[in-house]
C-alpha cells in the first residue's frame, strides 16, 4: 500500500506540475491550427485575386498549410518539454537530400511559378523559346506545352525557359511581316511602290495602323532589293506572308514589272 500511495502521489504531483504546460500546449495547438487555416484561406483569396493558375493556387496554399503545421507541432512539442533538436535536424537533412535529388525538377518548378506569377506569356500566345516557335497550349507547374506550325507538340522545361530568352509574338497585338523581293533596276520604283500599296489596301488582313511600308533595302548584283513591311494580327501572319508574295508576283506580271536578271557562271578552260 505504501508503494501504491507513493506512485499515486508521484503521479498527482506530475499532473499538477505538467498540467499548466499541457493546457498551454493544447491552447497553442488549437489557436495555431485556427490561425493557420485562416491564413491559408487568406492566401488563397490573394492568389485568386492575382489571377494565378488554379493548380498553382492549390499547390502554394497546401505548401504553406503543411509547412506552418509542421512548425506548430515542433513548437508544441517544445512546450511539453520534448527534445526537438534531433527532430529539426532530421527534417533539415531530409529536406537537403530531397532538394539535391530533385534539383532539376525544383528548378523547373521555380520556373513554372515565376511564369505563372509574372506572366511573360500566357495560353494562346505565340512565343519563341529554347529554339522552338509555337503557340502556348498549356502552362504546367514543371513544363510549358507548345504547338508548332507543323502541328508538333513541344514540351519545354520551365526552368530552361525562364532562364533563357523568350520572344512573345502576341503580346503587342500585331506583327510586322518581313518580305524581301528583288526587281530589275530599270523598273520605275514609284510605280512598283504604287502597285504594292494597292495590294496593301485591298488585303483585309493587312492592318491600316501601323501603316505598311515599301523601302529599298539595297542595290547590288544587278537588282533593287525591296523590303516590304505590312502589319497583321498574329493569327494571320503566315496568311499575309505567303498571300502577299503571290499577289505581288501576279501584279508585277500584269503591270510589266521585270525581275532582276539571272546570274551566269562562265568557266574558261
Amino acid at each position: 500500500m505504501d508503494k501504491i500511495e507513493s506512485y499515486l502521489y508521484g503521479f498527482l504531483g506530475n499532473c499538477i506540475t505538467y498540467a499548466p504546460r499541457l493546457v498551454g500546449a493544447l491552447l497553442v495547438l488549437v489557436i495555431g491550427i485556427w490561425l493557420i487555416n485562416w491564413l491559408t484561406r487568406l492566401t488563397t483569396r490573394a492568389l485568386n485575386s492575382r489571377g494565378l493558375d488554379i493548380s498553382l493556387q492549390s499547390f502554394l496554399s497546401s505548401l504553406l498549410n503543411i509547412g506552418l503545421k509542421i512548425l506548430l507541432l515542433v513548437t508544441v512539442a517544445g512546450m511539453l518539454g520534448l527534445q526537438t533538436t534531433s527532430f529539426v535536424a532530421i527534417l533539415g537533412a531530409a529536406g537537403l537530400a530531397v532538394g539535391l535529388a530533385l534539383q532539376g525538377s525544383l528548378s523547373n518548378f521555380a520556373g513554372g511559378v515565376l511564369t505563372l506569377v509574372f506572366k511573360p506569356y500566357k495560353v494562346g500566345d505565340q512565343i519563341e523559346a529554347q529554339g522552338q516557335n509555337g503557340v502556348v497550349k498549356e502552362i504546367q507547374i514543371f513544363n510549358t506545352i507548345l504547338l508548332t506550325a507543323e502541328n508538333k507538340t513541344v514540351i519545354l522545361p520551365n526552368g530552361a525557359v525562364s532562364n533563357g530568352t523568350i520572344i512573345n509574338y502576341t503580346n503587342h497585338g500585331n506583327l510586322r511581316v518581313d518580305i524581301t523581293i528583288g526587281v530589275a533596276p530599270e523598273n520605275d520604283i514609284a510605280k512598283v511602290r504604287a502597285i504594292i500599296q494597292e495590294i496593301f489596301n485591298a488585303n483585309e488582313l493587312v492592318l491600316k495602323t501601323p501603316a505598311a511600308s515599301t523601302n529599298i533595302l539595297k542595290m547590288a548584283d544587278g537588282a533593287v532589293v525591296l523590303g516590304i513591311r505590312p502589319y497583321t494580327s498574329p493569327d494571320h501572319y503566315w496568311d499575309v506572308f505567303f498571300g502577299m508574295q503571290e499577289q505581288i508576283k501576279l501584279a508585277f506580271e500584269k503591270n510589266g514589272i521585270t525581275a532582276p536578271p539571272g546570274h551566269q557562271i562562265i568557266i574558261n578552260k
